[in-house]
């Protein structure tokens, strides 16, 4: 079909041909192209980049990108040289299942996938700059992450300073003052004088070096699946089994890598209030941080080898004369030097019983309490009365010092513990005490007075951020580049990355041990490799750094481009990050900031959450042991189990019933007891999931309606940030609605542009129409925006409104949400492509706002119900006032209980509702 500027092509017939030119126009041209550009202010947008899955993309996927997208172009069109890459998270956990179980190779369906979502994000018109693609599968992507963990090994943090400091100059502290006045974040202090230090051999000096190292490795007790053959975080389990497969999860006790991401929890609490961050999202994180001002006390235990020092941490110091036992985490590192010898064989079982659950199983509630006695005593530094030390699952190491003294007249659990194994639970145990009669903050600076006295005690703020295991037992991940020298860990020189993944077949683990322990070569210079891999983390904790300047071989990045570039302005993806890579990639950019590689100590400004676009499922109902099934409504005379199907077979809530027959063949032989108007199914609004069949794919509406159509219907269901339900039978308003815009241009089927003066009314229409595009683009109110394009097109339509000074800024309004249409359109008007490179945004002109009246949309959980006429002087309690008497409110009152009011003058009103 010919598409040229004479072309008289209905738009509707026209839409796949227009898409697949420009599409094609904007690879050949490398429209969206970028490199560093003084002469104009950068702007930096980017997506939390995804993991390609097998399945591919469903249109819940694409809403994060087309937002970010409608930015980048809006930005592009203010004059902005921007940034906006793409890449993928390539490694993980599901590409190995798959090859264990298939005997594919990880990189053949990673590859494969990859090479699939590329497809489809293209297909969908997003502006990404596809020459700097990353993948973190690819050794030249590695090699940088690799890089990033030998400067962590050799560096420590130093507390004083407060920044990431050379691992040299700890030694030179360690050689000359031994650990005397070593101000540096450590999970495990131990006094030592210079002599002391320097009469080591080098591999006892490396266990020290271990203590403070930004990466190190130390025993911990761990999630182990064995079916998985790997560590599994705490998110990555559910109710005592892992997340992925549903598999058993024990805790077992291993030696690996771990990264201080402690060290930084003041500056990560700090960091937020700098953040453009919603509230809600920094109150995840402050909560995960979990800063706690308390007191950290030290009990003396006299043990049968030597005395040793038990510290606990407690915000409620004015309850020391209340102790009456301590407990400690059952992986607490002093267990072994703690327990009797007597009591070695029950605390050892104990500790057994208590590692075959899950760390969420151990902190939940429990009807009765479980524990057992060490037979050694504490000595409370105030009284000198012995108090017994028991082993208890209820004391999680994450918490403190992973030992508590308990107050059982004062803390539930500890109550119920006391009862339990007949303790002591003493009251009224201020009373004699210099703590008698004072509040409880005097009560408390007076204890912690009182045992700096007797060197037993110091205030502390406490975080509980805890440093994060930085290993997996498996294949498909970046190897860790730490040789092995007589059991001692060396970082390998940088000039030898990346070390690259060997070729292997089989992915499984042997005997306990990593797949990568069975390959012989796997070595260094003569000496082994460490066998685990990085987790799945560490691709995306510094990936925006490199989208920077991701063909450079010489550094993560290079100072010319991470100056220019400086950090993201928009960071677009889910909250369920929050506290996951949010974290580490903060930590980890605070540590490249400390070293000089970033140039600034936060790597995200703004971030958007994207809400989720949520299926609507089909299920039918069989009776038990048959194969009839029974219209929804009726299935409650029956006995009948629930079943999931596809959507395609549903039409309006009927079923076709021989579209199911044919859809599998366990229903070849289905019979029907139908109602009056069809057979009925039971639509459930939930996730989309390919076990539920209620996916559609981004694909299968773009062969229908356009990729313009979807971007602005995923934009138009409801607010970003908020879930929203599919419907492919409500896309085609918004279908309709490009097909009148288009008509704006071609009002009798041809090109038909008029270049007369508009009239005053035209220009009041377009002017508010501007004003109103413009300020709920950049608030991200998409689609509010949409909807003033919806009216000003409507209202033109009428007017019969073809006139180029109205329709030209028109089409730069709508082209970052229509970016395919407005090419079209933009070519057709005799401009130059891209329309995104040769035009600006149009600014309101002001000599058309002057109506003392204006249209107020108004919402009802960001979904446009109606519109009001409002004086621009209006308050925020007039417009309240006045939406309330509105018809419309009366009706929307009595089918809504209204919980909130949003009210922002002259842009929106929108209320929420239960």
């Amino acid at each position: 079909m010919n598409l040229s500027p004479q072309s008289g092509a209905d738009y509707k017939d026209a839409v796949i041909k227009i898409e697949a030119k420009w599409q094609a126009y904007w690879e050949t041209h490398q429209t969206y192209s970028v490199t560093e550009d003084s002469t104009k202010p950068k702007y930096y947008v980017l997506d939390m980049f995804p993991y390609p899955s097998g399945e591919g993309l469903h249109v819940g996927h694409p809403a994060g990108y087309i937002a970010s997208d409608i930015i980048a172009r809006y930005k592009w069109l203010e004059g902005f040289n921007v940034l906006h890459p793409m890449g993928f998270d390539a490694f993980g956990l599901p590409a190995e299942q798959y090859a264990i179980q298939t005997g594919a190779h990880p990189q053949d369906t990673t590859t494969k996938n990859m090479a699939k979502y590329e497809h489809q994000l293209r297909k969908i018109g997003l502006a990404y700059d596809w020459s700097r693609k990353i993948a973190t599968c690819e050794s030249s992507y590695y090699h940088w992450t690799q890089w990033i963990f030998i400067a962590l090994y050799n560096h420590y943090y130093n507390t004083e300073l407060q920044q990431a400091r050379p691992i040299a100059e700890l030694i030179d502290h360690l050689n000359n003052h031994g650990t005397h006045q070593l101000q540096a974040a450590t999970h495990d202090h131990h006094e030592l004088t210079a002599q002391q230090f320097n009469q080591l051999d080098s591999s006892s000096r490396e266990l020290i070096l271990h203590r403070y190292r930004l990466a190190y490795l130390d025993d911990a007790l761990v999630n182990w699946c064995d079916e998985l053959g790997t560590v599994l975080a705490n998110d990555e389990i559910k109710d005592g089994l892992s997340v992925r497969g549903g598999h058993p999860i024990r805790q077992t006790k291993i030696k690996h890598w771990k990264l201080r991401v402690s060290a930084y929890a003041p500056r990560l609490l700090a960091g937020l209030s700098q953040l453009d961050w919603s509230d809600a999202l920094k109150a995840i994180q402050r909560n995960w941080l979990g800063r706690s001002r308390g007191t950290q006390i030290s009990f003396t235990i006299t043990t049968a080898q030597s005395p040793l020092t038990l510290t606990v941490f407690t915000s409620r110091a004015d309850t020391i004369y209340g102790v009456s036992f301590l407990v400690m985490a059952p992986e607490h590192p002093l267990i072994d030097k703690v327990v009797a010898p007597a009591h070695q064989t029950a605390v050892t079982t104990y500790i057994n019983q208590v590692c075959s659950q899950s760390l969420k199983e151990r902190s939940l509630n429990k009807s009765q309490p479980t524990g057992v006695f060490s037979g050694a005593y504490a000595i409370h530094p105030l009284t000198a009365q012995k108090l017994p030390v028991w082993i208890a699952e209820y004391v999680l190491m994450d918490y403190g010092e992973g030992a508590i003294m308990a107050v059982p007249a004062d803390d539930e659990r500890d109550h119920i513990f006391a009862q339990h194994f007949n303790l002591p639970i003493p009251t009224n145990y201020q009373v004699g005490t210099t703590l008698e009669g004072l509040d409880q903050p005097q009560a408390r600076n007076q204890a912690e007075q009182l045992l700096a006295e007797c060197d037993a005690g110091q205030p502390q703020v406490n975080f509980r951020l805890r440093d994060a295991i930085f290993a997996r037992q498996r294949y498909w991940g970046e190897p860790i580049p730490i040789y092995y020298d007589n059991n001692t860990p060396i970082a390998m020189d940088p000039a030898d990355l990346p070390l690259k993944l060997p070729a292997m077949s089989k992915f499984t683990s042997s005997d306990g041990q990593p797949p990568l322990a069975s390959v012989a070569t796997w070595t260094h210079n003569g000496h082994p490799i460490d066998v685990t891999t990085m987790p799945g983390y560490a691709g995306s904790s510094a990936y925006y750094l490199r989208y920077m300047d991701p063909h450079n071989t010489k550094a993560v990045v290079s100072p010319q481009a991470s100056t220019y570039w400086q950090n993201v302005d928009l960071y677009v993806g889910g909250a369920e990050h929050a506290t996951g890579h949010l974290i580490y990639a903060r930590t980890w950019n605070m540590f490249l900031y400390d070293i000089g590689i970033s140039q600034t100590p936060e790597p995200f400004k703004k971030l958007l959450n994207q809400g989720m676009i949520l299926g609507e499922s089909q299920y039918i109902y069989r009776i038990k042991g048959s194969q009839t099934f029974v219209s929804y409504g009726m299935h409650h005379d029956y006995d009948t189990q629930r079943i999931p199907i596809s959507i395609a077979l549903v039409r309006h809530g009927i079923l076709n019933q021989d579209a199911l027959r044919a859809w599998r063949p366990e229903f070849a032989t289905a019979q029907f007891i139908c109602a009056d108007n069809g057979f009925r199914c039971e639509s459930i609004t939930e996730k989309m999931s390919k076990s539920l069949y209620n996916t559609v794919t981004p694909d299968e509406i773009i062969a229908e309606y356009g990729a313009d159509t979807l971007r602005l219907y995923e934009m138009f269901l409801g607010p970003i940030d908020q879930a929203k339900p599919w419907s492919s039978e409500k896309i085609t308003g918004t279908y309709r609605f490009l097909c009148r815009f288009w008509r704006l241009f071609h009002p009798h089927g041809t090109f038909e542009v008029s270049q007369e003066p508009p009239t005053p009314q035209e220009l009041t229409i377009l002017h508010k129409t501007i004003k109103e595009v413009r300020l709920s683009t950049t608030s991200f109110h998409f689609n509010v925006a949409i909807s003033g394009l919806m009216s000003a097109t409507n209202e033109l339509s009428k007017l019969r409104c073809n006139k180029h000074a109205i329709l030209h800024p028109l089409l730069l309004l709508i082209a970052p949400y229509c970016p395919h249409l407005a090419e079209e359109l933009n070519e057709q008007l005799g401009y130059r492509p891209s329309i995104f490179t040769h035009n600006r945004l149009p600014e309101p002109d002001p000599t058309y706002l002057d109506d003392p009246f204006y249209e107020l949309p108004v919402s009802v959980n960001g979904k446009l119900k109606f519109k009001i006429m409002m004086d621009r002087d209006a308050t925020a309690d007039q417009i309240k006032q006045q939406v309330s008497s509105h018809p419309r409110f009366r009706d929307l009152s009595q089918q809504h209980s209204i919980v909130k009011w949003i009210i922002r003058p002259q842009a929106i009103v929108n209320l929420v509702t239960r």
